[in-house]
């Protein structure tokens, strides 16, 4: 059973339309950093650029006052990079642990989580909490899991939502010297950014977020068969 409680989130990527979104659930138990693993392979990326959790939100006290706060979170690199940054460790902090609650007893409002990856092409997933709730006949071991969603998710070093729109205007022409450049990048000639499997996306759920924890936090190199993970090399063998 799910001893921790269980936090259902609603995540939208920034800047691009149609909208590719996701509907997902994790335990409470789940680590910042375990946060933004899900959140990197629900939306296809691969681990190879920085990574950031940012949750802000505007406090309100009795007065009317207000003041708005944002907590960075980030996965420490050995070189100690961020120490100095006033950035917390996202391998130490739990949900439970967080103002990421919709059941605190402070008034915050515009509660709002970002995870942000690869800050040169500036890719931002939204994600808004929509409850926290438990269920004791939920198996753990069937979280984290996505409930439904729709889009494909990124394309790495595309340059962005720009990009990525610049992408799917050319697989949908099929035609011209764009389609015949990004085919040669990409090894394909055929790409549907609108699609979005439901049970491969839970299947990777249970894979994908361990091989990225090994990634940031013990800076360990991608083995084969994680990367024949990640680039879905299972699909291409049935």
């Amino acid at each position: 059973m799910a001893s921790q409680p269980i936090y259902q989130f609603y995540a939208e990527l920034e800047g691009y339309r149609p909208k590719i979104w996701r509907r997902f659930q994790v335990q409470g138990s789940c680590t910042i950093a375990r946060l933004g693993y899900i959140v990197m392979t629900l939306y296809e990326m691969k681990a190879s650029h920085l990574l950031a959790i940012e949750h802000t939100y505007t406090l309100h006290f009795p007065d009317d006052a207000f003041e708005e706060i944002t907590h960075r979170y980030v996965i420490p690199d050995e070189e100690g990079e961020w120490e100095d940054k006033g950035d917390a460790d996202a391998t130490r902090y739990k949900l439970t642990q967080t103002s990421i609650n919709v059941n605190s007893h402070v008034i915050i409002k515009n509660s709002r989580v970002t995870v942000l990856y690869d800050f040169g092409d500036g890719w931002e997933v939204n994600l808004k909490l929509e409850k926290v709730f438990n269920d004791p006949d939920l198996p753990g071991k069937e979280l984290p899991r996505v409930l439904e969603g729709g889009g494909f998710g990124i394309i790495e070093d595309c340059g962005g939502p720009g990009g990525l729109e610049e992408l799917a205007a050319a697989f949908k022409a099929k035609q011209g010297k764009e389609y015949e450049n990004f085919c040669e990048w990409l090894g394909v000639d055929e790409l549907d950014l609108e699609r979005f499997d439901l049970d491969d996306m839970n299947f990777r759920l249970k894979k994908l977020p361990r091989i990225f924890a090994d990634i940031y936090e013990n800076f360990n190199y991608p083995t084969q068969r994680s990367i024949d993970l990640i680039e879905r090399k299972y699909l291409r063998k049935s």
